[in-house]
């Protein structure tokens, strides 16, 4: 049963190993998560890569999009984010065009630049990550040549085959001005990575707005929040979970490095406060990680955080 949702929801991802599951399974969750996030109403579904990172079991998302892309039939798959320096552009092309011709007008191909994993596994990955992260304006500008049918090699035309119906929809993940004017340069969408980082978000956000470049394949900005949420059938419920999740090694990190805080909230609450951040930032649409560690309690949170946004009316109508 797809619900409308007043405002488009998306679940990002990121496959964590919990309470001691192995990688098979933890990958399995992630699978079961997308097919109930199709059934709740979610727009998207975005799955993480990260390297040599030993609580993430998903290095490779353009693999298990295709995976879940067989178990689920509507909603939109993508990755948050391929990172971009340790790839070459033809080659993430091709990769997103191939999930296109399989899973028509359902993929979204998130970019980002960040290393994804320790400096030894970066240098495993792809060599000199900071020679590559230099490149990424390029490597960008390349990835939306060859999205649009304009990249050349020595003057020769070279396409990103195969050359599906439905192009895969291109959006830049970052947290500063830097990402959000080369998301608006390059007519991408933009996903403000508020999960990570609250300062310049709104600066950010705005600027891209205004330098958005129109072109035929993207003729609007769109803004994408990515946001921490922590929700219980009660106010007094969830704040306990939050004091908790506060308390823990993951909370101790995300205030140790002063990360925004997450919307936590009950029936009553939550989808005020995800139709206020959303406002409060001018983003179009909610990306939600819900950073809990228990299974059942990451669906309870995304279940009801959908549940109790579609019962409200749109800030838009």
């Amino acid at each position: 049963m797809n619900h409308h949702q007043p405002i488009p929801l998306g679940i990002l991802d990121m496959s964590p190993l919990l309470e001691q599951a192995s990688a098979e399974e933890a990958l399995e969750r992630s699978v079961q998560l997308a097919i109930a996030a199709e059934q709740w109403g979610y727009h998207r579904f975005w799955l993480s890569e990260h390297h040599d990172m030993t609580q993430l079991a998903c290095t490779a998302p353009e693999v298990l999009i295709a995976h879940i892309g067989v178990r689920t039939s509507s909603i939109r798959l993508g990755s948050g984010a391929v990172l971009l320096p340790h790839y070459s552009a033809m080659k993430v092309a091709e990769t997103f065009r191939m999930l296109s011709a399989l899973y028509p007008d359902r993929i979204d191909l998130g970019i980002g630049r960040a290393p994804g994993g320790s400096a030894h596994a970066t240098i495993g990955l792809s060599g000199n990550y900071l020679a590559h992260v230099a490149e990424m304006p390029e490597r960008v500008r390349d990835l939306r040549s060859l999205l649009d049918d304009r990249y050349t090699v020595e003057g020769a035309p070279v396409i990103a085959r195969p050359v599906a119906k439905y192009p895969p929809q291109l959006w830049l993940l970052g947290t500063n001005r830097k990402s959000a004017t080369l998301a608006a340069e390059h007519s991408a969408g933009y996903v403000f990575g508020h999960f990570m980082s609250a300062s310049d978000g709104q600066a950010s956000i705005a600027q891209y707005r205004e330098q958005f470049q129109s072109t035929p394949s993207q003729t609007e900005a769109r803004v994408i929040l990515a946001t921490k949420v922590i929700a219980a059938a009660t106010e007094q419920q969830a704040q306990e979970l939050y004091r908790k999740w506060k308390q823990s090694p993951a909370g101790l990190a995300a205030i140790g490095e002063e990360m925004p805080e997450p919307i936590v909230g009950g029936p009553d609450t939550l989808p005020e406060r995800m139709q206020q951040l959303l406002k409060e930032y001018d983003a179009d649409e909610l990306l939600l990680i819900c950073p809990l560690d228990r299974y059942d309690e990451r669906m309870y949170v995304y279940e009801h955080a959908a549940r109790w946004l579609s019962a409200m009316p749109s800030l838009h109508e």
